[in-house]
């Protein structure tokens, strides 16, 4: 059975949930597809042996007005909360620029969950192929479920998205195609660590290394939304130790950073997981906050690629798709 939808958003991250809740009011079948098992993308957390760790993004900051809308949402609904306005940095110097550091109370897919309540959401859904017609798309899952919808969007990081369209014989402008492919991304390998005790990492919880072989660290009791009596530690690898050993095994990753982090971290862990992060951060950019392909019916593509590498560019960057997007099929 295939079902037909106005629009199908590819990825139920900060981007595809904003343009999808930005034009849910104004056209009438809406639909957001992800692969995982919850809504968020990088708005991440995971939960084990009684700790909570925030393993994406850390925390988000509020520079624009269209944002600062959203945020405002968030805010009123008891979602998110400040939690510093700096860190320390790796010279042991707390750095304070008196910019709020936003996070979700009990995580941050907290605030992918609120953004996605009312949305038609289905997750477990990995896309496989799209193939374009002369009226719109056909979206097909790796379970053989298919989709028909009259234009598109795809929030997934850029080579992801281009390998789902090759897939179906898509072919794209030069101009564009090109483009796209100049977009980048560092890889970040996240280790959550559980403590038998707690960590010396200093207040608030959170601390900028020198980037290489680790740049970030954080106590998510600290931070506030762990509580349980060990310790959850989270630790951000750079891109470039990342990138060499992306490959190897976890039990190699898990002590080569352990070593580097021991001064914060008394005590043997008591338990570890290791996520890959293999489009953590984009580091070549497209010049605009979305990019829009008419033909044979509307594509877009957006993302943290598209506003910029960090949780406000890609909320900007699918408020500005769904704005392109209403253009096409709100009714006039």
């Amino acid at each position: 059975m295939t079902s037909e939808h106005d629009l199908i958003v590819v990825g139920a991250g900060l981007s595809g949930l904003l343009a999808a809740r930005h034009l849910k009011d104004s056209v009438e079948n809406v639909l957001v597809l992800d692969k995982g098992r919850g809504v968020g993308g990088r708005l991440s957390r995971r939960r084990f042996d009684g700790g909570v760790f925030d393993h994406g993004a850390q925390y988000f900051t509020v520079s624009d007005a269209r944002f600062r809308n959203v945020a405002d949402e968030l805010i009123a609904a008891g979602v998110v909360r400040v939690w510093s306005t700096g860190f320390e940095d790796a010279a042991g110097h707390f750095k304070d620029n008196g910019e709020p550091r936003y996070v979700g109370v009990d995580g941050m897919s907290a605030v992918a969950r609120f953004l996605a309540r009312g949305l038609q959401v289905k997750t477990q859904h990995r896309v496989v192929e799209i193939t374009g017609r002369d009226d719109g798309w056909r979206i097909t899952t790796s379970e053989g479920v298919r989709f028909l919808s009259r234009a598109l969007l795809l929030t997934a990081p850029v080579p992801q998205s281009l390998e789902l369209l090759m897939s179906g014989g898509v072919y794209l402008p030069t101009d564009s195609l090109q483009a796209l492919q100049r977009i980048q991304y560092a890889r970040c390998l996240a280790l959550m660590v559980e403590l038998d005790g707690k960590s010396r990492i200093p207040p608030p919880g959170g601390k900028w290394l020198s980037g290489e072989p680790i740049a970030w660290i954080a106590d998510n009791n600290q931070k506030g939304i762990s509580a349980g009596k060990t310790t959850a530690v989270t630790i951000h690898a750079g891109p470039q130790f990342s990138l060499k050993h992306w490959d190897s095994a976890e039990e190699v990753v898990r002590d080569r950073l352990l070593s580097v982090a021991e001064p914060f971290l008394p005590g043997a862990p008591v338990h570890s997981q290791l996520h890959r992060w293999k489009f953590s951060l984009p580091t070549t950019l497209h010049r605009d906050r979305f990019l829009l392909i008419e033909q044979p019916a509307p594509l877009v593509f957006a993302g943290d690629a598209f506003g910029g590498p960090k949780v406000e560019g890609a909320a900007l960057s699918g408020l500005s798709a769904g704005t392109a997007l209403s253009r096409y099929l709100s009714p006039h």
